[in-house]
């Protein structure tokens, strides 16, 4: 197929596009390169990739792109709390009404496979799992703009939305910020990390189970289309300490401690069911632990902090 990915130079884009090249298709790539990353390098040898370097709030350049596709992946967007807090009209530009341009664009054949974040179910209720019929309550500018894009996504139709966990693992465009990658980066360099609110849990998913997500969409669209999904390891509903107690196993002189005065930034608190992605025959692979070795011999290799959202 031809697939149009927006933001397919970023952390999830830079190890989906050799994903869906590998599978066969026929990939654009829109980018603006805002981190000055070089991650699709390794890709240009493959004539079905073609990237262009721009902005997808530019009408007349989305509608030249988006004409003769058949799938869309709108990657593209201000990615996390604390970027979002910082320019918050650039990320409801971005994050929303550049969705909102493609809803405007594309045909209604063209189908839509679009990730959320399942941090919009802000703050869980204890020992209860968040569904897709849990009530969407987010708490950041990220989580509210992201929630609005799967609402209008939604009710265009022809479309797929993944609510994704939050995500860990190696990528040639790398993130530092994300939770399993900040603290397996503090245990590799620093040995110590303070916990604030340490009983605090949420869901994680490696990235190439990210970009295989996207691949059973395409391969199972018509079942699946018009829902939302949770996307993640159903083994994975962990709170902050105990990931420290898991990177721990591979680094025994790493040393925590919760911190007993004092609040993380990032409220989130659920447990999430993965069961209905399950239900159509996916599931995750890549451990936690597995994630956690990648990423220790990926910080040998890394030791800079430009890998990060801000």
């Amino acid at each position: 197929m031809k697939i149009l990915v927006t933001g397919g130079a970023g952390y999830i884009g830079s190890i989906l596009t050799p994903t869906l090249l590998n599978d066969g298709h026929e990939v654009t790539v829109v980018d603006n390169f805002m981190y000055n990353q070089s991650s699709l390098l390794d890709c240009c040898n493959n004539p079905n990739l073609t990237i262009i370097r721009g902005d997808v709030r530019n009408e007349k350049l989305m509608h030249k792109m988006i004409k003769n596709q058949d799938i869309i992946i709108p990657l593209a967007a201000l990615v996390g709390a604390p970027i979002c807090d910082k320019f918050p009209a650039e990320a409801k530009s971005i994050n929303l009404d550049a969705i909102k341009l493609i809803l405007k664009l594309r045909k209604k054949a063209q189908k839509i496979i679009y990730p959320n974040t399942n941090s919009g179910y802000g703050v869980g209720k204890k020992e209860m799992y968040c569904t897709e019929n849990s009530p969407l309550k987010p708490i950041s500018i990220y989580g509210k703009t992201k929630v609005s894009a799967e609402k209008a996504i939604l009710n265009k139709g022809n479309a797929i939305v993944l609510r994704l966990a939050t995500v860990f693992g190696i990528s040639p465009r790398m993130r530092l910020d994300l939770l399993v990658n900040d603290f397996v980066y503090r245990a590799v360099n620093d040995r110590f990390i303070v916990l604030f609110e340490a009983n605090f849990k949420r869901n994680f998913i490696h990235i190439r189970d990210i970009a295989k997500g996207f691949i059973h969409c395409i391969n199972n669209f018509e079942k699946m289309k018009n829902e939302p999904y949770n996307l993640g390891m159903s083994d994975a509903n962990i709170s902050k300490l105990e990931l420290c107690e898991e990177v721990k196993r591979q680094m025994p002189d790493f040393y925590f401690i919760e911190a007993k005065i004092g609040r993380d930034p990032d409220k989130r608190n659920y447990i999430v069911s993965n069961e209905k992605i399950e239900k159509t025959g996916f599931r995750a692979k890549i451990s936690l632990g597995e994630g956690i070795a990648e990423l220790i011999k990926g910080y040998k290799i890394i030791k800079r902090n430009q890998f990060s959202n801000i």
